[in-house]
């Protein structure tokens, strides 16, 4: 039996990510958008419900694609505050190797919700911290993800090249490529979902040329290959990673990419910042898409990703928050807002539009994880939506409602529906004790770091 025909009347604003005229709104049933309807226009077909939308702007469901979820628990600390990427790696590896699945398990709920507040409805996370104890790591997180019904697609991430062969990560973070290639294959077949509407999904995620070894790129892709299931990584994130590519391999990253049968329209890389011109050609022939952070490349001193370049090219992009210890937050439109600056201040004000940004953060970063269903606002789309009200200060004497989400710094979503139904209201999430949530986080963080 179908659903009440829902209708979602007159937003104040509307960005659907594709052009579409639904400024009269959107009707939702059985979990799809079914009608755009037009400016002062109704439904073609009777509703049973209808949502007054005249106060609030109304987007796609924000898509995060790249983020660490673990890393909630060590934000803003202070022996890394102000170190580049490699030794605030080296800083922060130790500790997380202390990571146990409960503490894992509140820092994944910490960050989904963060970012389910922020508009986000999708979230892809890397994680590829697996010491002793912590095996079952991508269960804890495809278990949170189902608890506060988000969609995700969780990376199972890998690293196999240790401090004692040359690599950056401690010897007790480091897996055999068996363990690795084994548990890739589990979770594949235990909770890779496909079609449209999929909740979960996997992807293959060897986390750096720095700390992992060729074989183990190799072997992933042929597995990706064989289970159709998509890749990640990092690449070109830093000067010091370009430095190590051609230290150890005699290749730059994009060389060092196309070497182990990665470069390829099944591929998704967090960062992309130092490419040339010729290895954007190269990624934008093959398709390979890359995913724009830009508060964690300021935040690190990494550089700025040359996004239009790269779509100019061919190369799908997407926005991701990364880690929430190089951001330090996990909030998508505020990093929408972020792109949109940062990227001015490489192409100019009149390239990067509002519109622009939150294109990157919804249809974008939809290509980049290979979803055709979300990240837009089109009839037989998934109803994935995200409603914004612009009834704070901040707001106070905005003009254009779509530009002001972003210029004026919007932060938190008032009502997030995915799939059809509410999963945030009145700026709240559906079934959540947030002041317990942060209370146990803390504790969480507190012991972690040794200091409880």
């Amino acid at each position: 039996m179908s659903s009440p025909r829902l209708w979602l009347r007159n937003p104040l604003a509307i960005f659907t990510a594709n052009d579409q005229d639904a400024r009269g709104g959107i009707v939702v049933q059985d979990g799809r958008i079914v009608e755009l309807v037009a400016a002062g226009q109704q439904p073609s077909a009777p509703v049973q419900q209808t949502f007054d939308a005249s106060q609030h702007v109304l987007t796609p469901g924000l898509i995060n694609t790249h983020h660490h979820f673990y890393q909630t628990l060590t934000r803003a600390w202070a022996p890394v505050v102000n170190q580049p990427l490699f030794p605030w790696l080296k800083t922060l590896y130790p500790v997380w190797a202390r990571l146990t699945p409960e503490q894992l398990g509140v820092a994944t709920k910490v960050a989904l919700a963060e970012l389910l507040l922020s508009g986000c409805t999708t979230a892809a996370d890397h994680h590829y911290l697996f010491p002793d104890g912590l095996e079952q790591a991508i269960d804890v997180q495809a278990g949170v993800v189902q608890e506060l019904g988000m969609r995700a697609m969780l990376t199972r991430g890998s690293m196999s090249l240790g401090e004692a062969d040359g690599g950056l990560p401690p010897q007790q973070t480091v897996q055999s490529a068996e363990a690795i290639l084994d548990d890739s294959q589990r979770l594949i077949r235990e909770y890779h979902q496909r079609g449209e509407g999929a909740q979960v999904q996997i992807a293959l995620a060897p986390c750096s040329p720095f700390s992992v070894t060729p074989e183990i790129m190799r072997a992933s892709a042929e597995l990706a290959e064989r289970e159709d299931v998509r890749l990640h990584t990092h690449l070109a994130e830093t000067l010091d990673e370009e430095d190590f590519c051609l230290q150890r391999f005699g290749q730059r990253t994009v060389d060092y990419l196309d070497s182990v049968g990665w470069l390829g329209p099944r591929t998704w890389l967090a960062h992309g910042i130092h490419f040339n011109d010729e290895e954007i050609r190269r990624l934008g022939e093959a398709g390979t898409g890359v995913c724009h952070c830009p508060s964690s490349n300021m935040r690190l001193a990494s550089g700025i990703c040359p996004t239009v370049a790269l779509e100019a090219a061919g190369a799908p992009v997407g926005i991701g928050v990364d880690g929430s210890a190089s951001n330090d937050a996990s909030n998508m439109i505020l990093e929408a807002r972020q792109a949109l600056y940062i990227q001015r201040l490489r192409y100019g004000a009149e390239q990067i539009t509002p519109e622009r940004a939150l294109g990157w953060a919804t249809r974008g970063s939809a290509k980049l994880i290979g979803r055709s269903d979300i990240g837009e606002l089109a009839v037989g789309k998934q109803a994935d939506l995200a409603l914004f009200k612009l009834d704070e200060l901040r707001f106070s004497g905005s003009h254009d409602p779509l530009s002001a989400l972003l210029l004026c710094g919007a932060d938190k979503a008032d009502r997030i529906m995915i799939g059809g139904t509410w999963r945030v209201i009145d700026g709240e999430v559906e079934g959540l004790d947030l002041k317990r949530l942060i209370a146990d986080h803390t504790q969480a963080a507190r012991k972690l770091l040794g200091t409880l």
